[in-house]
């Protein structure tokens, strides 16, 4: 398989995605990124510098029919340029991006869809615009779809490390808690991956709900071995920034 290794190379093809949308519209710019691009390996930081050249030259709505295209042939480098393209027009239109956030990663149906686009998409929002995102989140830990469940801790794992203040990590860690007992491997994965970085950034949080964390009936096991090895983190993190 062929490589892309430059920006100057992945700058090339998504000019020339570009030129087929000016002149043919959205499929045949998804076209040049699946021949020219995604069938190519290429690092994801240099796919997401592709991606926001694309959504600086071609419309909102145009450039969201492009990433239905992508989206479609089910590459691992077109969930990426999606969540890419839906972080940018987050400001814009938040809803919009929820809904074909949570389309693509049903369609997906993988764990590497949901963390892929999950990340870019609801965690950044939650870094973000954590007040209109919480909600968001809320209602999804009631949706049917099990990777919309798992989107909830992909989210709170990727906006705590990124610096999401203390008082919407507390926020956030009830909502955890409300799914300590939830069923399902690639559920109790993505909300432990919270609940563990939770622990390691914020252990006062953890304590503060100590007493709910130990009741057998609210939360099961695996979400306390989480937090128990968030927390065996958290000595090794507070020395790695202070020593």
């Amino acid at each position: 398989m062929d490589t892309i290794s430059s920006k100057g190379t992945i700058a090339n093809f998504c000019n020339q995605a570009i030129t087929a949308y000016n002149q043919s519209g959205a499929e045949a710019c998804a076209a040049v990124l699946l021949n020219h691009v995604l069938n190519k390996k290429v690092r994801f930081p240099l796919l997401e510098h592709g991606a926001r050249l694309l959504t600086a030259a071609i419309p909102e709505a145009g450039m969201l029919t492009v990433t239905d295209h992508v989206t479609a042939a089910h590459t691992i480098g077109g969930n990426l340029i999606a969540g890419i393209v839906l972080q940018e027009q987050l400001p814009i239109a938040p809803r919009t991006c929820f809904d074909k956030a949570e389309a693509y990663i049903i369609d997906g149906d993988e764990w590497y869809v949901c963390d892929i686009i999950g990340e870019r998409v609801f965690g950044h929002a939650l870094l973000t615009l954590p007040h209109l995102t919480l909600p968001v989140l809320r209602s999804l830990a009631t949706h049917p779809n099990p990777w919309m469940v798992r989107v909830i801790g992909v989210a709170g794992h990727y906006a705590i490390k990124k610096g999401l203040t203390k008082a919407k990590v507390e926020e956030l860690f009830q909502l955890l808690l409300s799914l300590a007992a939830a069923p399902g491997f690639h559920t109790k994965k993505g909300i432990g991956w919270a609940a563990k970085t939770t622990a390691k950034f914020h252990p006062e949080i953890i304590a503060r709900h100590q007493q709910q964390i130990a009741d057998p009936e609210l939360v099961q096991q695996w979400f306390r071995t989480k937090i128990d090895i968030g927390l065996s983190r958290t000595y090794k993190y507070a020395h790695r920034h202070t020593s």
